[in-house]
């Protein structure tokens, strides 16, 4: 029977690829057992359970640059985690560990490099951080979703793959008719959709209220998706026939084909999506992830005029003012559009499985 170990989490846009990985391996190898390592206290121990795979968890955190103090413990969390995980692998005796980010993929992955078994990276960003660049040193296969990743890892070991997004995305835009009666929305107006993830982003929240009374008499509509968090308080607001308050999109293919233009963080499995979709996007990074990686991935993509990076600090004062003149410039928004589609990678999890099977099986 093959083994393999899914290791990472902390957030849907590690846990997202790391399932879709695993499904896949799943449908072409229906023996194989899959256990996956995420970090204690975080959403992967809930959500891989849930998805029907069995998960261990090590008692590591990332380094707390708010408050120092914290990080008095955090040698001892990893030696923890190191001991723990060298047990987890010496038990399990994987065939390949496959890391895609989050606090458990580090220690994991560097054990199975010291027991010599075969790793791969998903690395989503585009901009490494510190963990992946030392584990890339051993690595097998290293999987990327933006070229020139060459400046950080060894080129030989470099598969330009994409990130595994939902598959409703792959398989052409649904019937937008369809999509308009489900949001209740206006055929004949333009869409702005608000994509916060489910967590929500307060500042582009905070940039909405603050443009409610214009938007009331604004020829456009908004779809805003403004997260379970701040639902609650949100819809206690006066808010205007074309503005559409959700805590979360049930359908996400459907918002994007009404979407004219798209406002979203600028996390790895977010703008992999956008590329698919190929719509016109404001960008706002969120400023609290590690190694500033969301900064970085929209800069990536504004600087070839694939999307329109707007600061989480000017978000307030730049956002509406640029999506106003983008929608009033068609050949911008196509331009935008056409630039980002090229980014696209559809069968960025095919082509990782594909990858792992040789890993598994030991071809060159």
């Amino acid at each position: 029977m093959k083994r393999v170990i899914i290791s990472g989490g902390g957030t849907g846009g590690h846990i997202y690829p790391a399932l879709a990985i695993a499904d896949a391996l799943k449908a072409q190898h229906p023996g194989i057992d899959i256990l996956f390592v995420g970090a204690h206290g975080k959403m992967e121990m809930e959500k891989v359970p849930q998805a029907g795979y069995a998960i261990k968890g090590l008692h590591i955190a990332g380094f707390n640059r708010k408050q120092l103090l914290k990080n008095v413990f955090l040698p001892f969390k990893v030696l923890r985690s190191l001991f723990a995980a060298r047990s987890i692998l010496n038990t399990f005796k994987p065939e390949l560990v496959i890391g895609v980010g989050g606090y458990a993929s580090g220690p994991t992955l560097q054990v199975a490099n010291w027991l010599k078994i075969p790793t791969l990276i998903q690395e989503q960003n585009s901009f490494p951080g510190k963990t992946n660049l030392l584990l890339a040193k051993k690595a097998k296969a290293i999987c990327v979703a933006y070229p020139q990743m060459e400046r950080f890892f060894p080129q030989e070991v470099i598969h330009l793959t994409g990130n595994p997004v939902r598959q409703d995305l792959i398989h052409g835009a649904p019937n937008k008719q369809e999509a308009y009666a489900f949001y209740s929305l206006n055929p004949s107006l333009k869409t702005v959709f608000i994509m916060g993830g489910s967590l929500g982003a307060k500042s582009i929240n905070a940039a909405v209220v603050k443009e409610l009374e214009q938007l009331k008499h604004a020829n456009i509509q908004v779809l805003w998706q403004c997260g379970k968090g701040y639902y609650e308080q949100l819809k206690e607001l006066s808010l205007s026939p074309n503005i559409h308050l959700l805590p979360f999109i049930e359908r996400m293919d459907y918002a994007y084909a009404v979407a004219d233009i798209i406002v979203s963080r600028a996390g790895a499995t977010s703008i992999s999506e956008l590329t698919l979709v190929g719509k016109p996007s404001v960008l706002v990074p969120s400023p609290n992830v590690t190694e500033d990686h969301q900064t970085k991935n929209a800069m990536a993509l504004s600087s070839i005029n694939a999307a329109i990076l707007v600061p989480d600090a000017q978000v307030l004062d730049k956002l509406w003012p640029t999506v106003y003149a983008t929608l009033d410039d068609s050949n911008s928004r196509a331009l935008l559009a056409q630039h980002i589609k090229t980014l696209a990678l559809p069968h960025a999890t095919e082509h990782i499985v594909s990858i792992c099977n040789k890993l598994i099986c030991h071809e060159p």
